[in-house]
């Protein structure tokens, strides 16, 4: 099958949001709510490892916060404090304070002048996703994607392969007609688990993940002076990710067992 259409996940793999913007962001929250909570780098590493900004709050209110007493209205608060947690990573994004990762921006151009369609499956909500794409890529970039799956728009978050399900139901696509784009092991088991052939991008957050399945694992998509460092998989004498490059991995997909 030809490759026909490319889907991105968005937290550390389109940006390195997760360093860069949602852990300041939920620091700034719980300030502005006047709780004494302070995530550093370590602490979220061990967080990440659950999926969707309420259920890591709930996560880590029930597994670090020995002796804490949740109030009544403990629900309300944990979507009030992501609320502001959003609110406060928007800020960021408006002020240009998160770039896009290295080389996405010019795959992105590439695959839509080869005529691929493109499309964004993650677990976090809307108003990040538009945010980052108006701010980072381009303020018409949401007209990029056919296809922005993202927030709640399933019931089960990655690791559950729902939001790539979805994706491809809506796009009409066999999964073997598409690359997805990850950068941790929830991402990987969430895109293997709709049978997607998948590339990793890890950061530092991921580096040390099991990646097991992926067509490819690299430190990013490089640029032509930012080459990419190969992880897992033949990059057959590339320096930069490029469609060439993506069609060759995928092409390995296809061939008979």
């Amino acid at each position: 099958m030809d490759l026909q259409a490319l889907i991105f996940d968005v937290d550390g793999t389109l940006a390195d949001t997760e360093r860069d913007g949602h852990r300041p962001a939920f620091n700034s929250a719980f300030r502005e709510f006047g709780l004494a909570w302070e995530w550093d780098a370590d602490l979220y590493a061990k967080l990440l490892k659950v999926t969707g900004g309420k259920e890591r709050i709930r996560y880590f209110v029930d597994h670090f916060l020995t002796g804490y007493s949740k109030p009544a209205d403990f629900d309300t608060l944990v979507g009030e404090l992501h609320k502001a947690k959003t609110r406060h990573y928007v800020g960021m994004l408006d002020r240009g304070a998160i770039p896009l990762r290295p080389g996405v921006k010019r795959l992105l151009e590439e695959a839509r002048k080869q005529g691929l369609r493109l499309a964004i499956a993650t677990t976090t909500t809307p108003d990040n996703v538009i945010a980052l794409l108006r701010n980072a890529l381009a303020a018409d970039a949401e007209s990029w994607f056919e296809i922005i799956a993202a927030g709640d728009i399933v019931p089960a978050k990655k690791p559950a392969p729902d939001i790539y399900s979805w994706t491809l139901e809506k796009l009409g696509l066999d999964p073997r007609q598409c690359l997805a784009f990850e950068d941790s092991y929830n991402g990987i088991r969430a895109s293997l688990g709709a049978a997607i052939p998948t590339v990793i991008t890890v950061n530092a957050y991921t580096a040390n993940d099991d990646f097991s399945g992926a067509l490819a694992v690299l430190d990013g998509l490089g640029e032509p002076r930012q080459v990419f460092n190969p992880i897992h998989g033949n990059s057959y004498g590339k320096s930069c990710v490029d469609m060439e490059l993506l069609r060759r991995w995928h092409g390995e997909t296809t061939k008979p067992a």
